[in-house]
């Protein structure tokens, strides 16, 4: 996984600095993400590192499943990507395009996981409470998992809060050890 990080990031970068001076932003963002879900469709999957099939044949398949879905800086860099044989990471290139916009309009992604599902009162609370804390506007991502057996944890860049029951059994389960 650290592999597919490193390849895309050089592409994810210079695509943001790209969208960024031309101010199409969203534009992009929609283009990398059909792209990428293009390239996870199994008929896909399968020419890509197939040796019969042309980076270039490859990168035309992708554009024309993609139907006018993409502009031309879009087409030329998936050709790009496909000559070079990186179509595999176009998921991650995506990702890392997401981070960077947030980052840009100044949002923080927040993973929380919850052991029950929470109303919107209890989750608008909590985002509140985590804009309060980075001063900085949050995209929450909820999913629920009922191993935490109570409370939530939360994941905010590389910040991890972990005010679940199972975590704090965890922590006295190390205490006890030590």
């Amino acid at each position: 996984m650290a592999e597919a990080v490193t390849v895309a990031r050089p592409y994810a970068e210079a695509v943001f600095k790209m969208a960024a001076a031309k101010n199409d932003l969203a534009n992009w963002s929609k283009m990398l993400n059909s792209a990428a879900e293009i390239a996870q469709y199994d008929q896909i999957k399968v020419l890509i590192g197939n040796p019969v099939v042309s980076g270039e044949q490859l990168g035309n398949l992708l554009i024309d499943v993609g139907k006018d879905e993409f502009n031309q800086e879009c087409r030329n860099f998936l050709i790009m990507l496909a000559e070079n044989d990186r179509v595999n990471v176009l998921s991650e290139i995506s990702r890392l395009f997401e981070q960077l916009k947030a980052h840009h309009e100044g949002m923080l992604e927040a993973n929380i996981v919850s052991a029950f599902g929470m109303d919107d009162e209890q989750l608008n609370k909590l985002v509140a409470d985590l804009e309060r804390k980075f001063k900085r506007k949050i995209d929450a991502k909820v999913q629920v998992d009922p191993e935490l057996i109570g409370g939530v944890k939360v994941e905010v860049g590389d910040e991890i809060f972990d005010a679940s029951i199972r975590g704090k059994l965890e922590a006295m389960a190390i205490a006890l050890k030590s």
